[in-house]
């Protein structure tokens, strides 16, 4: 195998995932989007996927399980266990991709999500790693970004 392609030869800074927002909401807003049921499912998931939340338990040590579907009807499951909620300043969870069955489909990753005041709006920081490829943190970059931006749609309406 070419070292220049192998997943070894990546440096993990490569492989690691930041996008930063800014929302025109109040902080405990945007966090509230990210962490009441009722809300995510408003935004959560690029655009033209619906979401639904089949767990959550957001507190350290609480597990998640999210399903999407794609608009062409593919299912995607993802899940993980908070390790970290601080309202309304961060949240840390793992976050792996899974099968239907809740078994592990992808490498698991560290999600952390920072909100902090900027001049009456808000700041949102996404910080994931580490990829197992940057081919695999360009994906969720584009996911992520379609998702902020159905985020930002939500926080318009409310």
């Amino acid at each position: 195998m070419d070292a220049g392609n192998s997943v070894a030869a990546q440096q993990p800074e490569e492989r690691v995932l930041v996008i930063e927002r800014i929302f025109d909401a109040p902080r405990g807003l945007v966090f509230k989007a990210w962490t009441e049921p009722e809300r995510m499912v408003r935004w959560f998931g690029p655009r033209g996927f619906t979401s639904t939340i089949l767990k959550a338990d957001f507190r350290a040590g609480g597990a998640y399980r999210f399903h999407m579907r794609s608009p062409e009807g593919t299912d995607h499951w993802m899940q993980g266990v908070y390790r970290e909620v601080v309202e309304p300043e961060r949240l840390v969870s793992s976050c792996a991709w899974a099968d239907a069955q809740g078994k592990p489909t992808r490498p698991e990753t560290l999600l952390t999500v920072t909100f902090e005041e900027h001049k009456g709006k808000t700041k949102l920081t996404l910080n994931q790693a580490v990829f197992e490829s940057v081919t695999a943190r360009d994906l969720h970059n584009g996911g992520w970004s379609s998702s902020m931006d159905r985020l930002a749609e939500y926080l318009a309406t409310v």
